[in-house]
């Protein structure tokens, strides 16, 4: 099977992380643009670099946008990622370094160079791809799938505003600005995640079975996981990685279905919340296919041949 193209958008961020390195594993990865979103723009962008030096690859980094398109967000969430948003580890500064070219101009670019043969992978806040949409309302044309891993689709959130999932909360604008230009799109919302999170200890065999990406993220990871538990959250939740395996291999979708999807601009309860149009009552034309469920052992032969614990095809 020939690899996909990917286009990866992108704020690290722990789950950003294995999602790259899965990226790396499995597909031919034509570069990292990076918004700011989990933490500022600066520790994402470095952490791009940090995960390229990681897979030994030669892949782009276009730093993008450091602020949402209209408002400045309310919250990030390095209580989750640590304040670095690699776990506080520490890493040295990486060999790797960033284009001089904004992440929203290299997309346009990449996907004039190579028509109707990328999949962008959409893990970040949507604010370089909101800035590439109003630049260039034809990118759509050009883009051969578009993996959203966003919103929470009968909103059951996580963040402060309880309907709103943060990629969407961080940037509502942004995402309105997405949902409407693309009429065709994966969603991966973080209720999904929650259904297909691994268990821990199956999990920990992994990380021991694993090469230097597993030793990496299995220190990176200690943050999170701990914030998870203290939240009541059961398992390892791979929001990214599960997105990516959309992005990698479609035939991973068990179940999906087509609806019309919007953003909420304006409740003062429940701004940045995705609103589904479950009954089609709009009469709008659907565009989202809203992934339900997953082949779960083939997203975890995934994760685990990126952590280096399974060993390739």
């Amino acid at each position: 099977m020939t690899k996909p193209q990917l286009l990866i958008d992108t704020d690290p961020g722990v789950d950003d992380a294995l999602a790259i390195l899965m990226a790396h594993a499995h597909a031919d990865v034509l570069g990292l643009s990076i918004a700011a979103g989990n933490v500022g723009l600066g520790h994402t962008t470095r952490n791009a670099r940090t995960l390229v030096d990681l897979v030994g690859a030669a892949t782009p980094v276009f730093a993008g946008c450091p602020t949402p398109l209209v408002r400045l967000p309310e919250e990030d969430a390095a209580f989750v990622h640590g304040r670095d948003g690699l776990g506080d580890v520490g890493f040295p500064e990486p060999q790797a370094t960033a284009a001089d070219e904004h992440a929203a101009l290299a997309i346009l670019r990449m996907t004039r160079e190579h028509p109707g043969e990328i999949t962008l992978v959409a893990l970040a806040p949507l604010t370089n791809l909101a800035l590439a949409l109003r630049l260039d309302p034809s990118l759509p044309q050009r883009v051969k799938r578009l993996v959203v891993m966003g919103g929470a689709v009968t909103g059951h959130g996580n963040t402060s505003r309880v309907p709103a999932e943060f990629n969407v909360g961080f940037d509502p604008e942004a995402a309105h600005v997405v949902f409407e230009g693309f009429p065709d799109f994966d969603l991966v919302d973080w209720e999904l995640t929650l259904r297909h999170a691994f268990d821990e200890d199956e999990f920990d065999q992994w990380l021991a079975a694993g090469d230097h990406r597993a030793e990496f993220f299995g220190r990176v990871f200690q943050v999170a996981r701990e914030t998870n538990r203290q939240r009541g959250r059961r398992g390892i939740i791979a929001a990214d990685a599960l997105a990516m395996a959309v992005a990698i291999d479609p035939s991973v979708i068990r179940r999906s279905e087509r609806h019309r999807v919007g953003v909420e601009l304006d409740g003062r309860l429940t701004r940045g919340a995705t609103v589904v149009d479950w009954g089609d009552r709009l009469g709008r034309q659907a565009q989202a296919q809203v992934v339900l469920e997953l082949d779960q052992p083939k997203f975890a032969g995934m994760v685990r041949r990126a952590l280096g614990a399974l060993q390739p095809a």
